[in-house]
């Protein structure tokens, strides 16, 4: 909860029992976290539960059992915080959002059964259907969007094609079972199907043409049958059923009928969340995985497999550059260092950990190019570097400058580095001009640090707002309120109401750290062979 002063309460407990407060609920890769938020977009109340994907029949998966689980853990804690601090019994809410990793696929029967286990973003085993999808579209099918998936699934003659009834999102699937409508927001939407900017729905002719694939017509089902619908930010989605309620909150104290917002992903929480949404404005924004997105002006003049073309959530054309690995690995050499200080009986608390391992990073210690050490930071298999798998991997040259400060500042360029790829194509291939690019996720919870780093390696000023810690949860939270603002678009509600007083630091490229980038970027580029070595000659799974 943030902190409020006592006079700030009385005031919140009349918001809350008013219903004055909207909820956004994100399904992150590590976390789900719910953020309860008043009419001033102050946080009053947060809880959250942490889970982690596995592989299932050599798949990423989530169990339905843990999504529900987890959702209701989320909430539980919120409410708890709730009525911790301001001792009220919440029963009612604004409105409500959900949002989630976008991608991955979720098929359902006419009974509304599971078909097969999740997939997730982070499967990259629908190759030949991104291939060939794209070449049909002439227009980028990244591995890891819902169309792959199902078409894949086609060419793969699983046994449970024919059955499909319905498939959607991980955010859209909540979003169903608590309202019992089969709707999406347009951002979410972008990453299941291409979606028309000017009609915010998807692309008739792209239906098609895929519908015309001889193994697609041989099919019993329409595609446009099997999708949801899609909704810009704004649409009224449906009002939470008592079955819905007493499945986000078994207590039963959550009483049914508050309206929902269109289930968004995370892309569009997070330019939300760094008021990226208008024209010529970016984000950045890092978590498990890690995207940079630019609102466009206009369509790009070629097709670029490493930039998904996707949508804010009011419907405008994004491009953006995705990479599936960023945090995994940093956090598990940061762990490690955990288990160090208390193995020596010196714990440190982990918010004290991190920040001193990355301040580290920018030091005088640190040489400008990290040293000559190089790191892989691929847990999983990686479309902008080639790989179908990963293996996470710390290679240095005998005469690498090896020391904390340079470990941690390659441990920081390597997990930029992915992203990068999709970002140069944008803006040094086809010109893609930027106002303004903002920072977003934990990672810039300490000060400076990967706003230095992230300006060397796109050599741009990065902004980060006083609300960058917030998250997804905090975005989806303001997408729900902006339900009662609807006649204001999307950007100046957020530019006059959200943001209005919101501050921000910016970082700009510093030279030296400009030129360090690059020399560890070709070094990264010319060391893939390593990764790939590697992927060839260590098992994925321990035996």
């Amino acid at each position: 909860m943030t902190d409020v002063s006592e006079s700030d309460i009385s005031a919140i407990v009349e918001k809350i029992r008013a219903g004055k407060t909207s909820l956004g609920i994100e399904f992150g890769s590590t976390r789900i976290k719910a953020v309860l938020i008043d009419d001033n977009y102050k946080t009053i109340a947060s809880g959250d539960y942490q889970w982690a994907s596995h592989l299932e029949d050599g798949l990423w998966s989530y169990s339905q059992d843990e999504i529900w689980k987890g959702l209701q853990s989320a909430y539980g804690a919120m409410a708890w915080d709730v009525n911790q601090a301001y001792g009220v019994q919440l029963t009612r809410i604004g409105h409500i959002g959900f949002s989630a990793m976008m991608h991955g696929y979720l098929a359902f029967d006419k009974n509304g059964e599971l078909l097969v286990p999740f997939r997730t973003w982070q499967n990259t085993n629908t190759h030949e259907a991104h291939l060939k999808l794209s070449d049909l579209f002439q227009y980028n099918i990244p591995e890891r969007w819902s169309i792959a998936h199902l078409y894949q699934a086609v060419l793969n003659k699983e046994e449970h094609v024919g059955k499909v009834a319905y498939f959607t999102t991980l955010a859209g699937y909540v979003h169903w079972k608590l309202t019992g409508k089969k709707v999406i927001g347009v951002g979410d939407a972008s990453g299941m199907f291409p979606i028309d900017p000017k009609t915010h729905t998807w692309e008739k002719d792209l239906l098609a043409k895929f519908s015309a694939l001889p193994e697609v017509a041989a099919q019993p089902w329409k595609i446009e049958d099997l999708l949801p619908e899609p909704l810009v930010a704004g649409t009224p989605a449906g009002e939470l059923t008592p079955e819905g309620a007493k499945l986000l909150d078994p207590s039963g104290n959550l009483q049914p009928g508050i309206v929902l917002a269109p289930p968004e992903g995370d892309a569009g929480t997070g330019m939300v969340a760094t008021n990226s949404v208008r024209v010529r404005t970016g984000n950045v924004s890092a978590g498990t995985s890690i995207f940079a997105m630019v609102v466009l002006e206009k369509k790009l003049a070629r097709l670029h497999p490493e930039v998904d073309l996707v949508t804010t959530p009011a419907g405008d054309l994004a491009g953006m550059s995705h990479a599936n690995n960023f945090t995994s690995d940093l956090n598990a050499w940061v762990s490690l260092f955990g288990e160090f200080a208390k193995a020596i009986d010196q714990p440190v608390n982990t918010g004290a950990l991190y920040g001193t391992l990355f301040r580290l990073a920018i030091s005088d210690q640190a040489d400008a190019n990290a040293g000559g050490l190089l790191n892989y930071p691929f847990r999983s298999g990686e479309f902008l570097a080639g790989l179908e798998e990963g293996r996470p991997l710390f290679a240095r040259s005998p005469e690498a400058h090896m020391n904390l400060a340079n470990f941690m500042r390659a441990q920081l360029f390597s997990a930029f580095s992915p992203v990068k790829i999709g970002m140069d194509v944008m803006t040094k291939d086809e010109e893609v001009k930027i106002d303004s690019l903002v920072g977003h996720g934990g990672i810039f919870t300490t000060p400076k640090v990967a706003q230095k780093i992230l300006a060397a390696a796109f050599n741009t000023p990065i902004k980060v707002m006083s609300t960058a810690a917030e998250g997804g949860a905090w975005g989806m939270a303001v997408l729900a309120d902006y339900l009662w603002h609807t006649p204001w678009p999307l950007a100046d509600y957020l530019d006059q109401r959200v943001f209005k007083d919101a501050q921000s630091t910016t970082e700009t490229p510093d030279p030296k750290d400009v030129e360090g980038f690059e020399n560890f970027f070709a070094r990264f580029q010319a060391g893939l062979a390593i990764e790939k070595s590697a992927v060839r000659n260590i098992d994925l799974e321990s035996k």
